[in-house]
């Protein structure tokens, strides 16, 4: 058993409390890590205020984990005590199901994520997952910096792969935040030509240093249909609501608009835009433990880390606050302090 400490939501929109609980004995294929950082997700705010409808209290949130392997089950394989390693949105899966043998475990149907269904996350001195899905992080990651390509990484990052993206292809970012702002340096590092679409001037000049070739105000239509007929990929990023039908003329022929911002309106789409141009929607969450892997080493290979903004575990609520105030520049990390 474990005791341990951790920032506990007891409910919707309150603030966090500091808790001590009893972790419990250790699985044989469980994981325990001393955590030292932990990414602030837009996730972890949904949860915390349950807009999804998938919170149980008390709620500990913190997916993007960066720490050191403290404790280990007897059926732990390929990992080591004391390793650095990382956990992303899922910590868990059935491992029989046709998706897990088929390496794609992040959509088995009793698939864990980190911080639901009782689990608790990396708001903690420390927390546990199945082996499978703790990433080991090579020298090259800064732990200051790795805890949100964990998430918001691997979610704009699984897309060049899994649709097979070229580096002569033409990608649209849709939202230049923490999401967007690491699309743009995956793409850029992917050899693609690589446009942002920003309401926010003040973003215009960061847009281009992550990698933007082309910066266009998403204000208004005519500004938008500058790239009418242009990118393969169109990458929405933010979870607000836009007029569909626009963004899906900046594709070419065969082009794919594909959302990763969780947007909770249905988004009408017009048919004969889809039928004609022979365009496809599409969506996905973060990534299988392959993907997770994979985004790692390019990450590590083409430096690519996120801007972050620094603040204590002990801060916790003022981060939350920062964050649904939208002043987050891009994301933010918690640093271990119990």
């Amino acid at each position: 058993m474990t005791q341990i400490q951790a920032w506990a939501a007891y409910s919707p929109k309150q603030k966090l409390q500091l808790i001590t609980l009893d972790n419990g004995e250790l699985g044989a294929e469980e994981v325990e890590i001393i955590v030292t950082h932990c990414g602030l997700c837009h996730s972890d705010l949904s949860m915390i205020n349950n807009e999804w409808g998938l919170s149980s209290y008390p709620l500990i949130a913190g997916h993007e984990v960066v720490g050191r392997i403290s404790a280990m089950g007897s059926a732990v394989k390929g990992l080591n005590l004391g390793q650095r390693v990382g956990v992303g949105w899922n910590s868990g899966c059935c491992m029989h199901c046709h998706e897990c043998v088929s390496g794609q475990q992040h959509l088995c149907a009793h698939v864990s994520p980190t911080i639901a269904g009782g689990h608790h996350g990396g708001f903690a001195s420390k927390m546990r997952a199945h082996w499978l899905w703790v990433m080991p992080l090579p020298e090259q990651l800064d732990s200051r910096s790795a805890g949100p390509l964990l998430c918001g990484g691997v979610t704009v990052f699984a897309p060049l792969l899994k649709f097979n993206i070229k580096p002569t292809d033409h990608v649209g970012i849709v939202g230049i935040g923490g999401l967007g702002h690491l699309g743009l340096r995956f793409a850029n590092a992917w050899g693609c030509e690589v446009t942002a679409f920003t309401t926010s001037e003040s973003k215009i000049d960061e847009a281009k240093g992550f990698g933007a070739h082309h910066v266009i105000s998403s204000y208004d239509r005519a500004s938008i249909l500058t790239a009418a007929n242009s990118l393969d990929l169109l990458l929405i990023t933010i979870n607000q609501p836009l007029d569909w039908a626009i963004w899906l003329k900046t594709l070419k022929p065969n082009g794919r608009m594909h959302v990763v911002g969780a947007v909770l309106e249905p988004m009408p789409i017009p048919a004969i835009e889809l039928i004609f141009g022979q365009k496809r929607v599409s969506g996905s969450p973060t990534g299988s433990p392959s993907v997770l892997a994979t985004m790692i080493e390019f990450a590590a290979r083409h430096h690519i880390a996120p801007k972050v903004e620094h603040f204590q575990m002990r801060e916790v609520n003022d981060a939350l606050a920062h964050l649904a105030a939208g002043k987050a520049r891009y994301r933010v990390v918690l640093d271990a302090d119990f």
